[in-house]
C-alpha cells in the first residue's frame, strides 16, 4: 500500500508540473505599429477624432498631408458663408432703408440698385450663403468618412501570399498552348 501511494504522489506531481508547463502560452512580440493595425477600434477612434476636431482622425491615422487638404477645404467654404452673409445683410438693411424712404447708402455698389434688383440680389446671397452652409457641412461630414476609411484601409492586408500569376501552359492532347491562370491564397 505504501509504493502505491508513493507512486500515485509522484505521479500526481509530475501531471502537475507538465500540465502548468502546457498552460503557459507562447505570446508573440508585435510592434506597436503592429498592434495599432490589429486594434478593430482604430476606425472608430479615428472617427471620433476627426468628429471632435476636423484633421485629428488624419493625424491619428498618420496621414499628416490630409490635414492642410481638410482646413483649406472647411476654412474656404466657412470663408464663403461669412462673406456672404454680410453681403446678404448689407443688400437687406438697404432695402429696409428704401421702403422707409430713406435714400442713404453706405456702399456705392449696393447704393445703385433698385429696389426690385436688392430683393434679386437678396436672394442670391441667401442662396450662395446656404450652399456654402452645407458645402461646409458636406466637407465635415467628409473628413470624418476619409479617417474611418483611412483607418480600416490601414488594416487591409496586403502580403506577398497573395498571388496572381497568368501562365501558358502546353497541352499535348490538343497540341497547343493554352493561358492559364494560377492564384493562391496562403492562410
Amino acid at each position: 500500500m505504501r509504493t502505491f501511494l508513493h507512486t500515485f504522489f509522484l505521479l500526481l506531481g509530475t501531471t502537475t508540473f507538465a500540465q502548468q508547463d502546457s498552460i503557459v502560452p507562447v505570446q508573440p512580440k508585435l510592434s506597436k505599429m503592429e498592434l495599432r493595425a490589429l486594434d478593430p477600434l482604430a476606425p472608430s477612434k479615428a472617427a471620433f477624432y476627426s468628429a471632435i476636431l476636423p484633421g485629428l482622425g488624419q493625424a491619428y491615422n498618420r496621414s499628416y498631408w490630409k490635414i492642410p487638404l481638410v482646413y483649406a477645404g472647411i476654412g474656404t467654404s466657412v470663408y464663403f458663408y461669412i462673406d456672404n452673409q454680410r453681403q446678404y445683410v448689407k443688400a437687406r438693411d438697404e432695402y429696409k432703408l428704401r421702403l422707409r424712404g430713406i435714400d442713404k447708402s453706405d456702399t456705392p455698389k449696393i447704393g445703385s440698385y433698385t429696389a426690385e434688383q436688392l430683393i434679386i440680389v437678396q436672394k442670391r446671397l441667401q442662396k450662395n450663403r446656404d450652399l456654402s452652409l452645407f458645402i461646409t457641412l458636406g466637407l465635415y461630414v467628409l473628413n470624418i468618412v476619409d479617417a474611418n476609411v483611412d483607418a480600416h484601409l490601414q488594416q487591409f492586408n496586403v502580403d506577398d501570399d497573395l498571388s496572381f500569376k497568368p501562365a501558358f501552359e502546353y497541352n499535348p492532347d490538343f497540341n497547343q498552348y493554352q493561358f492559364g491562370v494560377n492564384m493562391s491564397y496562403k492562410f
